[in-house]
């Protein structure tokens, strides 16, 4: 009885100087060490301090004497203070070190260690919280079971993991692949920043995409937020949009079955205007991307020369082996509920990745019998029915514009240099067709299943052959039989192919940490985006380190945000305009943005000649730009 009072005062003793936890995520078979102190989450777990561990190897008899007489030398007391005994080299660990036991690593796999503010804190896999229930002894409770229960049981019992693990077998019930790896979080360097970083996370976890995004431009604004501090207000504002509506879609396909889709349209912000984004019908369609797709829209169209506001939106549905009949059923379905969220003057939603003229038409159509409105409902919506129209035209030239201004510094020019393009949507060949003007040699272009290799470069008679082979619904491999010199790589990207420029124009997240690594060995030293946030947070710092320049998709495709605008115009008719004209004003219009990114950069700060330049100059303009007309409006 005496042994264990003794025990329990030396280990009161030891917690004053005990330092704090360092949690490591190890693989099965390594070591794991837990550095002895109090938890700095919970004041009150501060005196249940774990200092020794209990083991489950059995102890020699020597042992246990030689640590009964260490117990009682320390409590012995001395003159003034107590006699401290210094124990044998081997006899007493700072460390407690135990084997990362292959039981523990399936029953705590939920645990993910990750650095926050400077220390490492154990992250729940599904919520991405930590905290003090997080923090509880995560690799095992070799301590007392009176002082504390298990991390796992008491993290599985909060109402915040069962509504995380409810929402995750929802997934995947519905066949969505569920996302296991944790949200990749930058360091920041002041606490403002880090403050509103760590807000979006507890409100959103799951949404991954929109998470990443907001990271970006949070990392950009830490100069800004420092400089004046009533932007931070401002920001979190902002980081939460004006209205998300989510609605049902029901349809019959043509067998006379019912299917349900869901619907999405965010708009983000209308401080500078009436809100302008597109509409997107893939499977992959979620909340997480409507919302990244609405804030860069917000910021896209702040930064362009005619400053309106932002959304995104569109629909799971995938119009991919679905009739004229039933692709006509569906946007009529999705337009019944959707306008009455539309206006000129509140929302005009455009194409995106699954959208094209042809639902355009559908959506217009049903828009236009339900309201009774005709004008002014969609971007350009007369210019659908002439059969041409300027917008996708001028995102695909601004990318080949933006890619020649920035040539243009380094005093070099695109003639005779390789680009490698993916995508092959309306997008990606018309930068293939500007590329080609310019002298460039585009070698590459990609769909879903792989990517087409054309060494010798995509002439006009070729690229013909590829829209042909898209409008037919073919495979790009198609485009072999009438080019053997050609190869169709499947299930491959890109990005590693020899080159001097890229044009990513597919999907966000296209480009990951390898394929940046790829590219970089490859030789690129320029990446001017075409889709939005087509770099995984991982592979923009890989680029960078590497000192390549990436053009942001917010500045380098502002053309087609402009061109939508002018199509609205009543003051200028686009269709009496020649090719020369409209070129040298898209040309124009890239060259403001371009301007006005590197002036705002060089005001935080950031040099011409830096990688970063135009993606933080680009962020910080169009913020500026949105703030001031919040300022202006008050708290609404």
């Amino acid at each position: 009885m005496n042994s264990t009072i003794d025990e329990i005062t030396l280990l009161h003793q030891a917690q004053a100087r005990a330092p704090s936890h360092h949690m490591v995520m190890r693989g099965i078979g390594e070591e794991i060490d837990l550095e002895i102190g109090p938890g700095d989450d919970d004041p009150s777990f501060s005196s249940t301090t774990l200092v020794g561990v209990t083991t489950h190897e059995p102890v020699a008899p020597e042992e246990q004497e030689d640590h009964k007489q260490l117990l009682l030398s320390s409590q012995a007391p001395g003159e003034g203070q107590p006699l401290l005994v210094k124990a044998p080299q081997g006899k007493r660990k700072k460390k407690v070190v135990k084997k990362w036991r292959e039981e523990w690593a399936d029953t705590y796999k939920w645990a993910y260690v990750d650095v926050h503010e400077g220390t490492p804190r154990v992250f729940c896999s599904i919520c991405r919280e930590y905290g003090r229930k997080h923090r509880r002894n995560p690799y095992g409770n070799e301590g007392s079971r009176n002082m504390q229960m298990s991390a796992l049981e008491e993290h599985n019992n909060s109402l915040l993991h069962k509504e995380a693990l409810r929402l995750q077998m929802a997934s995947k019930d519905k066949g969505v692949p569920v996302i296991e790896r944790p949200v990749y979080v930058k360091a920041l360097m002041s606490k403002s920043a880090s403050s509103i970083l760590e807000s979006v996370l507890r409100r959103d976890p799951h949404e991954v995409e929109f998470i990443q995004c907001v990271q970006e431009v949070v990392h950009s604004l830490e100069p800004v937020l420092v400089k004046n501090t009533q932007y931070i207000h401002i920001l979190e504002r902002l980081l939460e949009p004006e209205r998300a509506i989510i609605f049902r879609v029901p349809w019959v396909d043509d067998r006379g079955e019912t299917h349900v889709n869901r619907g999405f349209r965010v708009q983000f912000s209308q401080a500078l205007g009436p809100c302008r984004g597109g509409l997107r019908f893939h499977p992959s369609m979620t909340l997480s991307i409507a919302k990244f797709l609405g804030f860069e829209q917000a910021l896209k169209n702040a930064l362009s020369p005619y400053k309106l506001g932002g959304a995104g939106g569109g629909s799971d549905f995938d119009p991919k082996g679905k009739s004229e009949a039933e692709i006509m059923r569906f946007c009529q379905s999705f337009m019944d509920e959707l306008h009455k969220y539309l206006g000129p003057d509140q929302d005009l939603p455009a194409e995106d990745l699954g959208v094209g003229p042809r639902e355009m038409g559908y959506l217009f159509g049903q828009y236009k019998r339900l309201t009774g409105h005709f004008q002014g409902s969609f971007t350009g919506p007369k210019i659908f029915w002439s059969g041409y129209s300027l917008r996708t035209e001028a995102t695909g030239y601004g990318l080949v514009f933006f890619a020649r201004l920035i040539l243009a510094e380094m005093n070099k020019e695109l003639k005779g240099l390789r680009c490698i393009v993916s995508g092959s949507g309306k997008l990606a060949m018309h930068v293939l067709e500007k590329l080609l003007s310019c002298g460039a040699i585009p070698i590459t272009i990609s769909d879903s299943k792989g990517y087409l290799l054309d060494e010798d470069g995509f002439d006009y008679v070729k690229i013909s052959l590829l829209r042909d082979i898209k409008v037919q619904q073919r495979s790009l491999r198609d485009y072999v039989k009438s080019n053997p010199r050609a190869k169709y790589f499947e299930d491959a990207k890109p990005w590693s192919e020899q080159c001097d420029i890229a044009f990513p124009c597919a999907s966000q997240n296209e480009i990951d940490q390898p394929d940046a690594i790829a590219l970089v060995n490859s030789g690129c030293r320029l990446l001017i985006e075409g889709s939005n946030m087509p770099c995984t947070s991982q592979a923009i710092d890989i680029l960078r380190k590497s000192k390549v320049l990436v053009a942001p998709a917010k500045a380098a495709s502002a053309g087609g945000v402009a061109v939508g605008e002018l199509e609205l115009s009543n003051e200028c008719n686009l269709m009496q305009w020649s090719a020369e004209d409209f070129e040298a004003k898209l040309q124009d219009m890239m060259k403001q943005t371009y301007e006005r990114s590197l002036k705002t950069a060089s005001e935080y700060g950031y040099l011409k000649d830096n990688p970063e330049a135009l993606v933080h100059g680009g962020n910080i303009c169009a913020f500026l730009n949105l703030a001031h007309a919040m300022i202006d409006q008050g708290c609404v």
